[in-house]
């Protein structure tokens, strides 16, 4: 009895040790990001797109993702340059140009049945005291937004839900945003080691424990 009471111990470091990896199973939340470029790189935007107000010559992006939280937001993809982005609108007296890059994601991050369309860019001419929204509904329409002014939909993209909670469990993938290993619906690998420490650390429980007995 004594054996057994001492194996107890392992017992549970090893559901610890599962249960920790079952987390590893993260919840995440898909949802369209919002960038700015600063320089050569993608900044994650402080402000909303209803509330920021972009200059003329700025460049900005959205991308559709499943992501945990703001450090771990997937950013759009491709290069963002507003000359090239731009380069068929002219300056107009009153108004400013701001260059949009529209990131619709991948499969592996789109809602059951549907197909992220293709990235894409776009110049909007707007007002000069126009926001970012302003000028995102000037060139994506329609957009779509929840009672809580959160955007849901890019050029109708997707169609239903919004910001909803899922599994942010993603498989790996390359610069370009393709995943690299066809399976995005089996068990993580930190999930089945967790179960496989749970397995050996019992064992080592019971046969411990009758070796004492």
């Amino acid at each position: 009895m004594t054996a057994v009471r001492r194996a107890v111990p392992l017992l549970l470091a090893a559901l610890v040790l599962w249960a920790s990896a079952a987390q590893a199973e993260a919840v995440g939340y898909r949802y369209w990001s919002f960038w700015e470029r600063d320089g050569h790189r993608w900044t994650y935007a402080t402000q909303g797109p209803s509330t920021a107000r972009p200059v003329d010559g700025d460049v900005q992006g959205f991308r559709f993702a499943v992501s945990e939280d703001s450090a771990d937001a997937t950013r759009p993809r491709g290069t963002a340059d507003f000359d090239t982005i731009c380069a068929g609108t002219p300056a107009a007296k009153g108004k400013k140009r701001v260059a949009l890059v529209i990131d619709f994601g991948t499969p592996t991050d789109a809602p059951s049945g549907e197909t992220p369309p293709a990235r894409r860019t776009a110049c909007a001419r707007v007002s000069g005291d126009a926001t970012t929204a302003e000028a995102l509904a000037a060139v994506a329409k329609p957009l779509r937004y929840d009672t809580n002014a959160l955007l849901c939909a890019i050029s109708g993209y997707p169609v239903k839900g919004c910001g909803e909670q899922v599994s942010a469990q993603k498989k790996p993938t390359t610069a370009t945003g393709k995943a690299t290993t066809p399976d995005q619906h089996g068990p993580s690998v930190g999930l089945l080691a967790g179960v496989g420490v749970v397995v050996l650390l019992g064992a080592a429980a019971v046969w411990q424990a009758r070796r004492r007995a």
